[in-house]
């Protein structure tokens, strides 16, 4: 067939047709950024806050201070200077506002020794006869016969017979091998602080009603023995504040006749007491 050479060309049109969506130039991408970011910072700052002391994080305070470029006071560090700066108030002489900040430092610090140090105190203790029973099965042994417990009076290291193995002769105040044992261990471990001792002991009650009853002068007789066994290991005769026995009662257990109410208290004494 021939071509009409006066034909008009045919044109295709062909519509993009873009569905729904579409590009946005990924600016979600930079917001999301943003977020993860943020996120990991406010992770970062819970972590701080829980991983490091009062010091430390004033120190970093300082450091990020915008009117202090270098605090005078602390580092926030844990290093050879000891979370204390060099223009710290131990190295140089303080004045003026500086050295009445330092002054109430130092007065929250004293206070808080006498309080809330008390109680790092006790922990530590607590800590140490902890890891001793792991040194050896004679240690465990002995450390059968302990548990502490802390009260408004302080850390009170409770000492008792058992059934098996008693911590006197009988009914005497002659203490076996095994008090002595633990006397000397407690002397060790009360090394790590200066604060007072005092000792209790109790006794447990016999089950029939004597004429004489022993239970006052027993007590008192095997507190003065274990104070006798603390001082022997090398505890300081002044740091003991008192010794006292209370017979029958204050029992351990609801039957006040059973062995475990035999037992000694050495109480480490909070400062204000």
């Amino acid at each position: 067939m021939v071509r009409q050479a006066n034909a008009a060309p045919v044109i295709i049109k062909r519509k993009k047709v873009v569905q729904g969506g579409g590009h946005h130039g990924g600016a979600w991408k930079v917001a999301y950024a943003d977020f993860v970011t943020a996120m990991m910072a406010f992770f970062m700052l819970m972590w701080l806050l829980n991983a490091t002391t009062e010091k430390q994080r004033k120190g970093l305070a300082d450091y990020f201070s915008p009117t202090i470029p270098i605090s005078r006071i602390s580092g926030g560090g844990s290093g050879a200077f000891g979370a204390e700066s060099v223009f710290s108030d131990a190295a140089m002489a303080l004045n003026g506002s500086v050295a009445a900040s330092a002054a109430a430092m130092a007065e929250a610090e004293g206070a808080a020794s006498a309080g809330a140090g008390g109680e790092v105190a006790f922990r530590e203790i607590e800590k140490a006869l902890s890891a001793r029973g792991g040194e050896s099965m004679t240690m465990q042994q002995l450390l059968r016969h302990v548990v502490t417990r802390v009260t408004d009076e302080g850390l009170v290291i409770e000492i008792f017979d058992l059934e098996e193995v008693p911590l006197f002769d009988a009914s005497t105040d002659r203490p076996l091998p095994v008090l002595r044992d633990i006397a000397a261990l407690l002397v060790e471990v009360l090394g790590l602080t200066a604060n007072k001792v005092a000792v209790d002991g109790h006794v447990r009650s016999y089950p029939i009603t004597l004429i004489d009853n022993p239970v006052w002068a027993l007590s008192a007789a095997r507190a003065q023995a274990m104070r006798g066994l603390l001082g022997t290991a090398g505890l300081p005769d002044a740091r003991v504040q008192r010794v006292s026995g209370h017979a029958d009662r204050m029992p351990a257990t609801p039957d006040p006749t059973v062995a475990r109410n035999n037992r000694l208290e050495v109480i480490l004494l909070r400062r204000d007491r």
